[in-house]
């Protein structure tokens, strides 16, 4: 009966927190992230605001916690994607770019949230954080597939002896950072290729490029054949959509 008795408490302590998530969310979607708050939140589930402190020490852990949440819902998005893409490393790449874009576009107010805010400094970041191990996992999915595109066969890399001497010095200590996963010059291709996708998507989900363009996606095509060029592999484009016959 105890054993029973703590089961069903777990259950409705993790239906409460999924509602309590869905609740910052909704907040965050319709009235934007200043209006995520405790009593905010805890009006919404039909609770006091010190009741939710059962559930989270505060709005840092709240924030937290959702953060996490849209970390993985994405990451997931991403991965699925990309295990359902039968071809090659590049394909598979390429999908789960698409793939992010994607998930982008249609959520706006959580790509900001993850993406469009100041990230905690380096001697702030929590790594035994929900929070800091969800981010971390979805770096793993585009970080992966560029070393495997390594392994299959190294693409272009810069001399190292050729960048500025501090540059040199981060990506070694990036690259150690990632046991050798890739080592520092095929890391710099890496990040490079990172800081275009990510910084484009910023542009188009921030509407920084709504002046020029109202279609961005022949912009981001494009932003994903420099990346192929970059690593070395012919760009593929997106699979036409399939149209239901009449």
């Amino acid at each position: 009966m105890t054993a029973q008795a703590s089961s069903r408490r777990d259950r409705l302590r993790r239906s409460t927190l999924a509602e309590i998530h869905a609740a910052a969310r909704k907040l965050l979607v319709t009235q934007g992230s200043s209006a995520v708050t405790i009593n905010a939140v805890a009006r919404e589930v039909g609770m006091s605001g010190p009741a939710l402190y059962h559930y989270h020490s505060g709005l840092d852990d709240l924030i937290g916690a959702v953060t996490a949440g849209f970390y993985q819902e994405l990451a997931d998005e991403m991965r699925a994607v990309r295990d359902a893409c039968l071809s090659s490393p590049i394909s598979r790449l390429l999908a789960t770019a698409r793939a992010m874009r994607a998930w982008a576009v249609s959520h706006p107010a959580e790509f900001g949230w993850l993406f469009a805010r100041p990230a905690p400094a380096p001697g702030k970041r929590r790594p035994e954080s929900a929070e800091h191990q969800a981010g971390v996992a979805f770096e793993q999915v585009f970080l992966e597939q560029v070393a495997e595109l390594w392994d299959s066969g190294p693409f272009p890399v810069p001399d190292l002896e050729d960048l500025p001497p501090s540059l040199r010095d981060q990506l070694r200590a990036y690259s150690a950072g990632l046991g050798g996963r890739l080592p520092p010059e095929a890391a710099h291709v890496f990040l490079s290729c990172w800081i275009r996708l990510y910084g484009l998507l910023c542009m188009e989900v921030l509407n920084q490029l709504s002046f020029a363009y109202s279609d961005v996606e022949p912009v981001f095509e494009e932003c994903l054949r420099d990346l192929c060029a970059m690593l070395g592999r012919p760009y593929e484009p997106p699979e036409p959509a399939h149209r239901p016959t009449s």
